[in-house]
């Protein structure tokens, strides 16, 4: 039944559709974006629309105060216009009416108000009982209203006031009076309106056109900016002129007038001229209604044109992250010059600091100090197997993330091998206990596209790669490796992760593969060469044991025969016995001991092949056999799951020792042998334990064993405090190395910050409920829960008084704190976010607070006034912080790479110095960034190490160090930080060998 389904169809497409999916995935994913791009265009050109609509809504009563400054006798005109339904309106109403049939009672009404008995108009003082004057407030906006509608008669039709709320200079001229196109009034610009804000007008004015258009003769009219018309009284002859002339009927003969010497681009429009004018935001009637369309049409089409042509484009505005730089005296909300910057479409405005006088003029360049690798914290063993050995050096070496760790047991120093790319997966020993093998996966780069895993020799005392084995061969990743013995390791033996779990050999000198052929389609879990043998090898995983030959560059395969005895889910282990027997750890707790049988005559007759069977079997452990161990006297060492003992046995499976490891630490995953007696031991808790079955273990490495955000450090001491997904609280000793105490708690913890004091700290958990633990006791002094949603930030202000939390439930907690910390009082609550918390910070004085949200609002709090949100920004913009970990600001805005997303950069942390930045990405990086890094595409040194994102990145109390977490891989590393002058130059490859120049030199 399941066949049916479309999921099931791909068995039956070959590989070279199966080759094409991914780019048909690809490019719907490709046009989808660029929907999403056209879309965002839209929304970005219609909000800058609107914009100038409220521009033009505000300028028409500057531009009002303007025409009367150059002309006060156009004032009682623009008055007459305003407080009448308008002319232009009227005749075109009328005009409408005779052609379609309908009958406006309103229009001949207000005309009748309008005209005098003798059928002149009527001026201005009669005019202004009958009107209710316009505000022009875009919120209480109203239109004017004769005074017949407020006494009951009929209502103006709303095309009526549409001339009047977008009133242009003719409209403040009488009626047939117009002006051509060449000789229309020019007013001042005023500031603020800009030029295309002229175009937009202009856009306006062709997709807008009147059902019917009334062409008005030629006519003539006195201009409006002669004085010498203008009377002692005020009055204006032109204004009598308008007056006496009827509402239809012939041109007035111009009267001989001397030109003025201040008269305006307005000018005398003579008669005799045969091109009937045009009303402006009009056109002629078309004759056809079908060109009359076409040319609607067109106009549309043009202004759409221009529209889109003026906007940037999104793609551009991603990858400039910044629009452009607002004009000191453009007031959206502002009174300084302000940056824009785009995520994801949405903008972001940030104001210059008045210190900052000329922004285009700032150079960006990369800090002159560097970070170096100094320690590595944790260890991967919940779910990798044999990658704990120990060197002829005295080094234990193991791995986590992207980095091979060689921790001297004895001198307590490490070493780091950091050539790999993404996650270290395998590890393998050559015979000569110097050279390493290590496999990594193949991981991702930041635009989704895969890597290409490979396998790495390295020489452990230099550091040094010698051989690049198989990059483009292995799919997914290397899932283990080996050494042959026999051959004083000539070859290599690879599995990788793919679905066939291909098995192939290589030579180590030259770098070439001998072999190859497919493994099984179940999981594999380690392989191994027969150290008498270098043609024989051996793997095992889920439910199967397979002996392989190889032969003139092939391999060919023996399956294990379990006969008799039950097969289990899961062969774990195997090691070779000093007799050459395979011995095997299994899911059930068995140890299973195999050897070669000679082939059955009886059964399969002549001929018949011999095969391998179980000889023995050991119960050994409840639950799984993790790990076997030989020695070198021929004795047995076990590790169990469930039991988590290790016990010894004699050369003849007789157990002889054993011990259990403490629970905290989990079950054992690997052993080491040290010097017969002493041991290091891997367990499924990321620890490395050293000890002897007498004297118990002790752990020498300790990690988090799930994923961590909480990062805080110490305001005064070489400790940081980590917190994460599997609820334990650890604090850290920078200079020693160590774990100082760890407790654990019944919730996960978020996020996490130190008193100022030193001698507590809070923590953050997943619930909501915040506690405050005491660093010496470790007891719990205060717990608080504030909402019910995860808490994301914990932050004290600098005096220590107030603590401000941060939660997903949009909302920032303030506490009164007392009694040096251990005492909580709710002060207040901000409350003005639209999404979920992710980063805060104090002002220097302890008043202001700086947030952060998930839909990047950068927003400023007032907290000794009431905690009140700050609705100028731009009155911030020369505030000092007293921290600065919010990734949105001015002051940080170079952090973010081209195309982000608003979640690639996950957190940030200012040096207490004032000259770094320390930013945790989502690529597995960490970058070193000049303070301040206003500008994009800001110059910094950036540094490999992680295999997964980034969480969090602090400064120590003196700067000294950078502490940065991973997510997923649960490593935290200790970057030293190199002043300016100590390390090489700056042309050195900042991108990879920044953070590996000292720990693996390259070759």
């Amino acid at each position: 039944m399941l066949s049916s389904f479309p999921g099931f169809m791909y068995n039956d497409v070959s590989a070279g559709s199966s080759a094409e999916y991914p780019d048909r995935v690809s490019v719907m994913e490709g046009r989808l974006q660029l929907q999403e791009n056209e879309i965002t265009l839209l929304k970005s050109s219609l909000a800058d629309a609107l914009r100038r609509l409220r521009l033009h809504d505000q300028l028409i009563p500057l531009l009002k105060q303007q025409l009367i400054a150059v002309n006060p006798a156009a004032a009682r005109v623009l008055n007459q216009v305003f407080c009448s339904d308008g002319f232009s309106s009227s005749r075109k109403l009328s005009s409408s009416s005779a052609l379609d049939g309908t009958h406006h009672p309103a229009t001949s009404q207000v005309g009748n108000n309008i005209e005098g008995e003798n059928g002149h108009y009527g001026d201005n003082g009669s005019l202004a009982p009958m009107c209710k004057a316009p505000t022009y407030d875009r919120a209480t906006q109203t239109e004017l209203t004769p005074l017949g509608q407020d006494q009951g008669l009929d209502g103006v039709p709303l095309a009526l006031t549409s001339d009047i709320q977008s009133l242009s200079l003719e409209d403040a001229l009488p009626k047939g009076i117009s002006l051509t196109e060449g000789s229309q009034a020019k007013l001042h610009r005023i500031q603020g309106l800009e030029e295309d804000d002229e175009e937009v007008e202009k856009e306006k004015d062709l997709s807008r056109t009147s059902s019917v258009e009334e062409p008005i003769h030629p006519t003539t009219i006195r201009s409006l900016q002669r004085e010498d018309l203008q009377d002692p009284n005020g009055s204006t002859e032109s204004l009598s002129s308008a007056r006496q002339t009827p509402i239809s009927g012939s041109p007035v003969p111009p009267k001989d007038l001397p030109p003025s010497p201040r008269s305006g681009p307005l000018s005398t429009i003579l008669e005799g001229q045969n091109k009937p004018l045009v009303r402006r935001n009009s056109e002629k009637l078309a004759k056809d209604p079908q060109e009359k369309t076409k040319k609607r049409l067109d106009k549309k089409a043009a202004s759409s044109a221009n529209l889109l042509t003026r906007s940037p484009s999104l793609e551009s505005r991603t990858k400039d992250l910044i629009a452009s730089a607002g004009s000191p005296g453009s007031r959206r909300g502002t009174q300084g010059q302000s940056i824009k910057m785009f995520i994801r479409g949405r903008p972001i405005t940030m104001y210059v600091p008045s210190n900052i006088q000329n922004y285009d003029d700032l150079r960006m360049e990369p800090p002159v100090e560097k970070l170096e690798l100094d320690w590595v914290y944790g260890y991967r063993g919940r779910d990798c197997r044999a990658n704990l050995y120990l060197l002829a050096s005295g080094e234990a070496v193991y791995f986590i993330a992207c980095v091979v760790v060689l921790y001297h047991i004895n001198n307590r120093t490490q070493r780091h091998y950091s050539k790999h790319t993404d996650c270290v997966r395998c590890l393998t020993i050559h015979p000569d206990k110097v050279r390493v093998a290590s496999g990594q996966t193949a991981g991702v780069d930041k635009d989704g596209k895969p890597l290409q895993p490979y396998v790495h020799i390295w020489d452990s005392s230099t550091l040094i790669t010698l051989q690049q084995i198989g990059l483009g061969t292995f799919e997914r990743g290397v899932g283990s490796v080996a050494f042959s013995f026999a051959d004083s390791g000539a070859f290599l033996c690879v599995i990788d992760d793919s679905n066939e779990h291909m098995l192939s050999v290589w030579d180590c000198a030259k770098g070439t593969k001998h072999a190859e052929v497919k493994s099984t389609n179940e999981a594999v879990f380690t392989v191994e060469f027969n150290p008498n043998d270098s043609t024989n090898i051996i793997t095992c995983g889920k439910s199967h044991v397979y002996f392989w030959t190889l032969s003139a560059g092939s391999l060919t395969k023996k399956q294990g025969i379990f006969g008799k005895y039950k097969k289990p889910k899961f062969i774990q282990c195997f090691v070779f016995s000093l007799t050459g027997d395979v011995l095997t750890g299994d899911s059930e707790g068995n140890i299973l001991t195999w050897g070669k049988s000679p082939g059955d005559v009886k059964t399969l007759g002549k001929g018949a092949k011999e095969t391998f069977q179980i000889m023995r079997q050991t119960r050994a452990h409840d639950g799984s056999v993790f790990t076997l161990c030989m020695l070198q006297g021929g004795a047995l060492l076990s590790g169990g799951g469930k039991d988590r003992k290790i016990i010894r046995w004699s050369a003849d499976l007789a157990p002889e020792r054993e011990c259990e490891i403490p629970e905290k630490f989990g079950a054992v995953r690997c052993i080491a042998d040290v010097d017969g007696e002493e041991l290091l031991v891997g367990t499924t808790r990321n620890a490395i334990l050293r000890g002897t079955f007498s004297d118990g273990f002790v752990a020498i490495v300790q990690g988090h064993v799930d994923e961590m955000w909480g990062l805080a450090t110490h305001p005064s001491q070489d400790v940081f405090l980590t917190c994460g997904h599997d609820r334990q609280v650890c604090v850290w000793n920078t200079e020693e190395h160590k774990l100082d105490w760890c407790t654990t708690l019944e919730e996960y913890g978020l996020c996490a910050d130190f008193c100022p004091n030193g001698a507590v700290v809070s923590v953050g958990l997943s619930t909501g409920r915040w506690l405050v633990l005491d660093l010496q006791t470790k007891d719990i002094v205060s717990d608080y829960t504030d909402g019910n949603e995860q808490l994301s930030v914990m932050r004290y202000s600098t005096d220590g008084s107030f603590l401000a939390v941060g939660s997903h439930d949009n909302f920032i907690y303030i506490y009164n704190v007392t009694e040096s910390g251990r005492r909580y009082s709710r002060y207040g609550k901000c409350n003005g976010h639209s999404s979920f918390i992710t980063h805060l910070d104090w002002s220097k004085d302890g008043k202001y607070i700086m947030s952060n949200s998930g839909d990047y609002e950068i927003l400023y709090w007032d907290i000794a006034g009431g905690c009140k949100l700050l609705r100028n920004r731009y009155e911030s913009k020369d505030r000092e912080w007293a921290s600065y970990t919010c990734v949105l600001g001015f002051h940080v805005m170079g952090v973010w790479l081209e195309g982000s997303d608003g979640t690639d950069i996950n957190a940030l942390c200012r040096s207490h110095n004032e000259r770094m930045v320390a930013v945790a990405d989502d690529f597995c990086k960490v970058h070193l960034f000049q303070y301040p890094c206003p500008k994009p595409k800001a110059p910094n040194h950036s540094y490999e190490g992680h295999g997964s994102h980034v969480t969090n990145v602090r400064f120590t109390h003196c700067d000294s160090h950078v502490l940065s977490m991973g997510g997923k891989d649960t490593c935290i590393l200790q970057w030293r930080v190199k002043r300016g002058g100590t390390g090489d130059s700056g042309g050195d490859r900042l991108h990879s060998s920044s953070s590996t120049s000292t720990s693996s030199p390259e070759p």
